[in-house]
């Protein structure tokens, strides 16, 4: 059976960012700053989830536990502040540019969490375990998210010219 590849069926894909948006992309300045960020925010990510998972598990911790939360928590709130004025930099809007619609979608979700955790640490509410599972489905979202963005991460280095020229020299070296 001879298969036609998905981009002949589906049509060609559209690169995630036009020759201009890459060029305003690259010449940013919040574009290092997101590219610093967001490996700190998943640092802290990381030794958050074991102080909650500890937390959770142990009954040990709290303190140490809940103050991972609020920091990872304002860790997010910078990269979303610093992302959208990247976002309007590289696209023209502060947020949902169709390249990012379902990041930034997901976004939402991640900072709604986040900041009901803070809401709920707040005013007592849910009591620490029922704010640490609160911390966890934040979490959960923000994994999903933080994928999400590592999938357009590789889909731009995919669409990058170099990798053009790449793809480009290596058929032509098959084809000679």
């Amino acid at each position: 059976m001879n298969r036609q590849p998905a981009a002949t069926v589906q049509g060609p894909r559209r690169p995630l960012y036009s020759a201009g948006e890459r060029q305003r992309r690259d010449a940013s300045p919040w574009t290092l700053v997101q590219g610093i960020l967001a490996p700190v925010q998943f640092a802290i990510f990381l030794v958050s989830l074991a102080l909650v998972l500890r937390f959770l598990l142990t009954g040990e911790g709290l303190a140490l536990a809940t103050a991972s939360v609020v920091l990872k928590t304002l860790a997010l709130y910078a990269i979303m502040i610093t992302g959208s004025i990247w976002e309007r930099a590289v696209f023209g809007r502060y947020l949902f540019a169709p390249a990012f619609f379902w990041e930034d979608a997901v976004s939402m979700l991640v900072l709604a969490l986040h900041t009901a955790y803070l809401a709920a640490l707040w005013t007592g509410a849910l009591g620490p375990h029922g704010q640490m599972a609160l911390a966890l489905a934040a979490y959960a979202t923000y994994v999903v998210n933080a994928g999400q963005f590592v999938l357009k991460l590789r889909a731009a280095r995919l669409d990058s010219p170099r990798a053009d020229a790449s793809a480009t020299a290596a058929l032509e070296g098959a084809l000679s």
